[in-house]
């Protein structure tokens, strides 16, 4: 064919192209339409939900800023009045720290929701919005019976009231210092705490929570640290009782050891917390290692561990608080590769039923040793719901066990019994 003439052929497949354009693009834009209002099948459902779930913000850090659309970056109306919420969202920590653990929440929460979203488009968050008449309230989500995630729960608590002279006097015992004696004083706490537990047994388990609170003294002075979380429960006969839930940090159980993901664990907290202090991550791998002691076990770990902190007020608010939501943030960058990387492979029964064994352990360490927990069953009134929260929804005791010195079973209880360094 000579040059003119497939000049010519060319010339004439344009103008024909651009004739067809408009109902090629009309015919796509129908189909497209029709698909995402009412996919062909379950499964085209699903992989629509899972790109309409990924938020705007996953590849960033969660802030302390008010967002410009609350309602699409809060899983629940704010429990302060969102008019107060914004006035005071740059000059005031209670602020801050309630719309920083807000957002955390809704983003959190969304990540999940992909996960489950590719296996079965059903599955999501249940929100529960509570409120006390003390002062302040929480918002529960609980995700549950999914293909990826078993149990799954995100909540947040902001909670305000007066705080009893025996309250105080246990803080002060505790090395804080007050001008107050033999007076109720007001406080203020909030506070962002998670577990999930995965189903496969491949993909280990994790915890988090991280606690802000105040004091107001009888001169005026603010007394703040993050860490513990006094939370008030109503009792019979106006009697109050106050539970304290200490520590603030996140550690993580396995149910196989995978060296590759406990390193990568450890060096994403061991990283955050080198950012602001060389000496943090040491001190709070250890504090977290003592704290999660099933001693009655021969002194067996709950898990790999990770970091916990208490009462941390120094060198400045401003630091402190960078450094909370710095190890917040930390969470889905430590955490979710995990999930990517494990939660589709194969496992078999007697995996398992490890997995349900390792479960039990939890269950005990949460049941019979964890102070919030036990304080807050003995307490009259309290959220008993949020509060066993933590516990996996099948677990599973046996009378003795029958592994191989050198089997993977084994080989993390070794790691259990006597912690490692990771990084």
């Amino acid at each position: 064919m000579s040059f003119g003439r497939t000049a010519i052929f060319g010339i004439v497949s344009l103008n024909r192209l651009k004739t067809a354009l408009p109902y090629i693009f009309g015919t796509a834009t129908t189909i497209t339409y029709c698909y995402v209002h009412k996919p062909f099948n379950k499964h085209h459902a699903a992989m629509l939900d899972f790109f309409r779930l990924i938020p705007t913000s996953l590849d960033t850090d969660v802030s302390d800023k008010y967002p410009d659309k609350p309602s699409e970056s809060f899983m629940a109306e704010s429990i302060t009045n969102k008019d107060i919420l914004e006035k005071d969202a740059l000059n005031s920590y209670q602020a801050r720290m309630e719309i920083f653990i807000l957002k955390l929440q809704k983003q959190l929460c969304h990540v999940l929701e992909q996960y489950e979203a590719k296996q079965n488009s059903e599955i999501r968050f249940q929100v529960d919005r509570w409120t006390r008449e003390e002062g302040g309230g929480g918002i529960t989500c609980v995700m549950q019976d999914g293909e990826v995630f078993e149990k799954a729960g995100v909540n947040i608590s902001v909670v305000h009231g007066q705080l009893p002279v025996q309250a105080i006097e246990q803080m002060r015992a505790r090395g804080h210092q007050f001008i107050a004696r033999n007076i109720p004083l007001n406080f203020f706490a909030a506070g962002i705490s998670s577990v999930i537990h995965p189903r496969n047994p491949h993909v280990p388990t994790i915890h988090f929570n991280y606690r802000y609170f105040e004091l107001v003294d009888v001169d005026g002075t603010i007394h703040w640290w993050y860490g513990g979380l006094v939370l008030m429960f109503k009792m019979k006969m106006i009697i109050r009782l106050f539970v304290f839930l200490s520590f603030s940090g996140t550690d993580l159980t396995p149910y196989y050891l995978n060296e590759n993901d406990c390193k990568h664990f450890h060096l994403s907290l061991k990283k955050t917390c080198d950012k602001h202090d060389s000496s943090y991550y040491s001190k709070f791998k250890k504090w977290c290692d003592d704290y999660f002691n099933i001693n009655y076990r021969s002194n067996e770990r709950r898990g790999i561990g990770g970091i916990f902190f208490d009462d941390l007020n120094q060198p400045n608010q401003e630091s402190c608080f960078s450094f909370v939501k710095a190890c917040a943030n930390t969470v889905i960058p430590s955490y979710i590769p995990l999930i990517k990387t494990n939660y589709q492979r194969s496992y078999t029964t007697s995996e398992r039923e490890w997995q349900l064994l390792r479960r039990g352990r939890y269950a005990e360490f949460n049941l019979v040793l964890d102070r919030g927990t036990k304080f807050g069953l003995q307490t009259p009134g309290a959220r008993i719901e949020s509060i066993l929260m933590s516990l996996p929804p099948i677990a599973k005791w046996k009378y003795g066990w029958d592994f191989k010195e050198d089997s993977p079973e084994m080989k993390l209880m070794k790691v259990l019994k006597e912690p490692r360094e990771w990084v």
